[in-house]
Order: C-alpha cells, then sequence, then structure tokens
C-alpha cells in the first residue's frame, strides 16, 4: 500500500508540475498574441502615414513605441517614454517579427515585460512598432496555482492515503482471515475448512475453490488411509498363519510333518504375493494416467487363450462368429478377462459362459431379456432401470455413458463380451460397491474362498483405461437356486481401416 501512495504522490507531483508549465506557456501565449495584434494595428497605421499622436491602447499595462532605423521614438503611446525606446536598437532585428523579455524598469511596468517587434514603414523609411506588456499578471496567475497546488497536494496524499488504507484493509481482511484460516488446518484433523466471506467476488470464488480442493485432499487421505489399513489387515492374516505354521511345527519337533507344512507355507506365501502384486498394480494404476491404445486385439483369440486355463466343465466358451478387434494392452484386457473369470468360476454352481459380439445385437438382446442392465446415460451410473438394478462401471468418469450413447446411436462402435455364471448373483444394491477395494459380499468373506475383495477394483481401473465399460446384470432373474451373475464388457472396436 504504502508503494502505491508513493506512487499516486509522484503520479501528482508531475501532474502538478505539468500544469504549472502548461498555464505558464498558455498565458505568455496569450499575452504575445494580444500585444502582436495590436502592433499588427499600429504598423497598419504606419504604412498609411496616419499615426495618431499619441497612439491609441486598451489598458494600463500597455506600452506602444515606433522607432526608426536610428532608434529614435517618432510616436508613442500616451504612457510610453518619448526619448528612450523600450528596446535598444542592437536587439532588434530590422525586418523581422520578435519577442523580447525586457525589465519593467526600462519601460515603467512593474515586473517583466513581454515586448514584441513587428517591422513597419516602408523601404525608404523602415520602422519598428515596438509593444510592451506586462507579465505581472500572468506571474500572479501562475503564483496563486503554486500556492493552490502546495497547499492542496499533502491534504489530498493524506486523503488518499486513507482511503487507501481502508480500501486495501477491506479488501485484504477476507485474505487475513483465510491465511487465519490455512496455520490452523493441520493434517491430523480432516475436517479443516477456510471460512468463505459473504462477498460475491474474487476471494469469495478463491475460497470456494480452495476448499473443494481440500476436500478433495481430504477424500484422497481417506482413502489412502483406508487403503493402508485394509492392506495392512489383509497382509497380516497370511503373515499370521505363516507365524501359526512355524511355532506349531517347532512344538511338535520329530513329530512335525514338514511335507504338509510346506504345502501350506506354500500357499500362503503365493497368496501372499498375489496380494502384494494386486496392490502395486492398483497403485500403479492410481499412478498413470489413462492410456490410449497399444495396438490390435482380437478378442476371439483372448478370450480363447483365457478359457483355455480352466477346466471345462465349468468354464465354457461361446466364440464370436467373426473376428471382433479391439484396441488397448493386451496384457491388461488379459487381466481383465481373467479376473472376472476367477471371480465367476469361484462362485458358480456349475457352468460360467463366457461370450463375445457385436455391442449393438448383444446389448438388444440382453435387454429383451427382460434384465434391466443398461449402459450408462449422463455420468453412466444408471442402475436399477429394469426389474434388476445394474452396477455400472464405465471409462472417463464412473460409467459407460460414451459407449452407451455410441452404440444406441446405430453404429456398432463397441464389442460386447459377457461372463455369465449360475451361481448366487449380486444384490441390486451391492453391484456398484462390489468394484470397492477390499469389498466382500456376505456370501464370500472367508479369506480362502473369497479373495482379498481387489479382483473387481482392478477390473474397474483396467476397464476405465481401455475407455470401455462394465454393467453387472441378473444372468436368470426369476431362477430357483439364484439369478446367477452377468458381467457385460464394453470394449472399443477396431474400425475397419486399422485392422491388421
Amino acid at each position: 500500500m504504502v508503494v502505491g501512495v508513493l506512487g499516486v504522490s509522484g503520479g501528482l507531483a508531475v501532474g502538478g508540475l505539468v500544469l504549472l508549465a502548461v498555464l505558464g506557456w498558455a498565458l505568455q501565449r496569450a499575452v504575445d498574441t494580444e500585444a502582436f495584434r495590436t502592433a499588427d494595428a499600429v504598423a497598419l497605421l504606419a504604412a498609411e502615414e496616419v499615426l495618431p499622436d499619441p497612439l491609441p491602447v486598451a489598458g494600463g499595462q500597455v506600452r506602444v513605441q515606433v522607432i526608426d532605423a536610428e532608434g529614435r521614438v517618432r510616436a508613442a503611446s500616451i504612457d510610453a517614454d518619448r526619448l528612450v525606446p523600450m528596446v535598444s536598437p542592437q536587439r532588434l532585428d530590422t525586418g523581422a517579427r520578435q519577442r523580447l523579455t525586457v525589465s519593467g524598469e526600462r519601460v515603467g511596468l512593474a515586473g517583466p515585460v513581454r515586448v514584441v517587434a513587428v517591422p513597419a514603414g516602408t523601404a525608404a523609411d523602415p520602422r519598428t512598432v515596438l509593444v510592451a506588456r506586462s507579465l505581472a499578471d500572468v506571474r500572479h496567475s501562475a503564483h496563486v496555482v503554486r500556492t493552490i497546488l502546495l497547499v492542496s497536494f499533502p491534504l489530498l496524499v493524506a486523503v488518499l492515503a486513507a482511503v487507501a488504507w481502508r480500501v486495501v484493509g477491506a479488501t485484504l481482511r477476507p485474505v487475513e482471515a483465510l491465511r487465519r484460516g490455512a496455520e490452523e488446518i493441520t493434517g491430523r484433523d480432516g475436517g479443516g475448512r477456510l471460512p468463505v466471506p459473504a462477498s460475491q467476488d474474487e476471494i469469495h470464488r478463491l475460497a470456494v475453490t480452495l476448499n473443494g480442493m481440500l476436500g478433495r485432499l481430504e477424500s484422497a487421505r481417506d482413502r489412502q488411509r483406508a487403503f493402508v489399513a485394509d492392506a495392512a489387515h489383509e497382509l497380516r492374516s497370511p503373515l499370521t498363519n505363516i507365524r501359526t505354521e512355524l511355532e506349531v511345527a517347532r512344538r511338535l519337533a520329530d513329530r512335525t510333518d514338514w511335507t504338509a507344512v510346506s504345502a501350506n507355507l506354500l500357499a500362503d506365501t503365493e497368496r501372499l504375493g498375489r496380494l502384494v502384486d494386486d496392490l502395486l498394480l492398483l497403485a500403479r494404476l492410481d499412478e498413470r494416467p489413462t492410456a490410449r491404445a497399444t495396438g490390435p486385439v482380437e478378442l476371439g483369440a483372448l478370450l480363447a487363450a483365457v478359457a483355455a486355463r480352466y477346466p471345462s466343465p465349468p468354464v465354457r466358451l461361446d466364440a464370436p462368429a467373426t473376428p471382433l478387434w479391439t484396441e488397448g494392452d493386451p496384457d491388461e484386457l488379459r487381466r481383465i478377462l481373467t479376473n472376472l473369470v476367477d471371480n465367476a468360476v469361484r462362485h458358480a454352481r456349475g457352468e460360467v459362459v463366457l461370450a463375445a459380439g457385436p455391442a449393438a445385437d448383444r446389448a438388444g438382446g440382453d435387454r429383451a431379456g427382460g434384465d434391466g442392465g443398461t449402459v450408462g446415460e449422463g455420468d453412466g451410473r444408471a442402475a436399477g432401470r429394469g426389474d434388476s438394478g445394474a452396477g455400472t462401471v464405465g471409462h472417463g468418469d464412473s460409467g459407460a455413458g460414451t459407449a452407451g450413447r455410441k452404440a444406441g446411436g446405430g453404429a456398432v462402435a463397441y464389442h460386447l463380451v459377457t461372463v455369465t455364471d449360475d451361481g448366487p448373483g449380486i444384490p441390486a444394491a451391492d453391484r456398484e460397491r462390489v468394484f470397492g477395494r477390499f469389498t466382500r459380499l456376505d456370501d464370500a468373506r472367508a479369506r480362502d474362498d473369497g479373495g482379498a475383495g481387489l479382483g473387481l477394483a482392478i477390473v474397474r481401473e483396467l476397464v476405465r483405461r481401455a475407455g470401455g465399460g462394465i454393467v453387472l446384470t441378473d444372468a436368470h432373474p426369476g431362477r430357483d437356486g439364484g439369478p446367477g451373475l452377468r458381467v457385460r464388457l464394453l470394449l472399443p472396436a477396431l474400425p475397419d481401416a486399422e485392422r491388421p
């Protein structure tokens, strides 16, 4: 604020100096103009040889003389000296119009005097008209303005400083409140927010934006804490099992069946390794931006490769009639299908069916069956639009809205892959929740059977990276023994021009 006041003060000072200079120049120019007008009138009389005596003038602050080439006064106004010219002949330039400033004592006027010289007469008898006007009024006017500026300038600066102090203080008061609020926020309490001023201005919008950022940071911190807590809990279970096996084996000593112990330890170690791998994969997916396609992948061949890893029955492949090309990372697409099939095999009673086809055909067939599953609209979270709700996860946001719009518009822009099992299914209210990390439903809480609850979470992240969508629906609504579960996976179709 001090710098601003000093800047304004400097600007006012410069403006005052410029005002004084312009005012002095304007007043002196007015004096010169009036003097030249009088001199031109007298020169006209001299040229016609009709000079009156004395010369007529207007006002008591004007003196007029007409001198010849020898410097003799030939005519003068009533108050002018008739013997001594107002300007010595040596300073005059015969035949040129001049402006001169002389002392008032030489003319008989107070203060400096402005004298103009205008040539007159004829070539045989050249003369010069001298008109003198006092600059006392000019100097007085400039002095008055200068005095006013000197008196008003400090007062104006003081008023401006006071106004600036109040305005800047009122402006910075919300900023100071934000600073104090930010100083009170620590990493330990999760509810810290900045005070939001009532005024609807830039400070208000800044506070709202910062509070939104703090909310997102708090959510991220809560997710990180929950993730760390869940990961620690999941890691503790296999480690506890390993420790228990070793302590029991040490107590039994020679009676220990080391073959069984080693088998149990190996199983726990493999489970621990899978859990660590899943956690590392999720951490990498959180850090990396959404990936784009890395190459063409034929879904029929990919489904056949995944199905070959499981016994038949229960896994059965309904191979597509024509090649279905998509684009993406082959390893990530394989991981998506593997996790879905693992989940289906874990809960199926007798059959798991893998199938693929154009999204428009299969999506229409599924809807015709009345399962109620929809591929999202808007933000993609269109769950429960029919008899049975559908949990959705899509690309971009948390839905498959783009996929649904393209597939529903008639152009086959996506392929549909389904994984269907005849197990108990998933209640409609839980179909969104199962995509959360470390989520287990009531019938799958046993860690030996239900896993760590990371499989579908990994699927969700990989589907987002692939630019697709995923929907959970009932496979056989109303069937005794459970409706089963159908996972509908949308993957972007490769244009014909880009297929191998």
